[in-house]
């Protein structure tokens, strides 16, 4: 697996209010003498994308394998925790935040598997509106960011331009790249995810300059127009030292991990969750119907996997 340092996008709102629980001692399958799994416990990262994740294997799981889950949201680092102690079962999407912790549960303890990729390619960078780089074509090169700089500034950022971000939970590179490469920027966060886009709504409506770390996929790129600006180019291992980063992101395929017991003693709703695989469309599709059209997740899974039978149906054990 490439060793991807890059992303832990933090809470948004609608991951608390759509019932994803708290991780207890008793949150972990429990099995019983057939082999089968009472409760199937799913980590979920706090962003929507995960989310719907989560929401589409426990919809199927529970109607088509007779098997109940329970969500529980937990940041990356210690998810791993989690499914190394048996309190949890499964993730559906990591972004490579916490390598030490696959070197030490994958490679070294094999307390966790890997259950391959999601699908889903996940990319992180810095985008400015469209319109912006419609009135200024030489931004988008960030040896230019520092002529520009003066357009970012807002209260928070002082006398520097703003990168907006999400949430200081976040795991980026943005403050070493900003040191690195000289830029005039200030890192201000909003808070959370949904906190983001409320700022990046409310600047992209009327038509401010805004630059902001963002990422693929995400539902709201099919609403807005957004440019990504060009940071020096990604090689292998120029993210090695959290303090000379000085390149940009690389685009990674996310990532399934299960408990190793788990997928030892009960082995359909491993085999269904190893097999699970879709879009970034796909995701971003029922991600949007939870965040954009205020669905709850339970009623957006119902609704994808309704109408998608021929992709899920692959993900059945045999």
């Amino acid at each position: 697996m490439k060793n991807r340092k890059h992303l832990l996008r933090a809470a948004t709102a609608t991951a608390v209010v759509l019932g994803v629980t708290g991780l207890s001692a008793c949150g972990a399958a429990k099995t019983n003498a057939s082999g089968s799994s009472d409760t199937v416990t799913i980590v979920v990262p706090s962003w929507v994308g995960a989310e719907a994740n989560a929401a589409v294997a426990k919809y199927v799981l529970e109607n088509e394998l007779d098997t109940k889950v329970k969500l529980t949201q937990l940041d990356e680092s210690v998810a791993f925790d989690a499914l190394n102690s048996g309190k949890a079962d499964a993730i559906l999407e990591d972004w490579g935040g916490a390598p030490k912790k696959v070197e030490l549960y994958v490679d070294d303890k094999k307390s966790i598997v890997s259950a391959g990729d999601l699908g889903v390619t996940g990319h992180i960078g810095w985008f400015i509106p469209k319109y912006l780089a419609e009135q200024h074509p030489d931004i988008t090169d960030y040896k230019n960011l520092n002529k520009y700089s003066s357009l970012f500034k807002t209260a928070e950022s002082g006398d520097k331009g703003q990168l907006l971000e999400g949430s200081p939970s976040y795991t980026t590179n943005d403050n070493a790249l900003i040191k690195n490469l000289k830029l005039d920027l200030k890192t201000v966060y909003a808070g959370s995810e949904a906190a983001q886009i409320t700022q990046i709504r409310e600047n992209y409506k009327a038509k401010k300059p805004f630059i902001t770390y963002w990422w693929t996929p995400q539902w709201l790129n099919s609403q807005i127009d957004l440019v990504e600006v060009k940071l020096p180019d990604y090689k292998e291992g120029c993210d090695s030292d959290p303090a000379k980063v000085d390149c940009g992101y690389a685009d990674t395929p996310l990532q399934k991990f299960l408990g190793a017991d788990f997928a030892e003693d009960n082995k359909d709703a491993a085999e269904f969750l190893k097999n699970f695989s879709w879009t970034n469309d796909q995701q971003n599709e029922v991600a949007s119907m939870i965040a954009d059209k205020k669905m709850s997740a339970d009623e957006a899974a119902e609704k994808w996997v309704k109408a998608n039978p021929d992709v899920w149906k692959a993900w059945l054990p045999k």
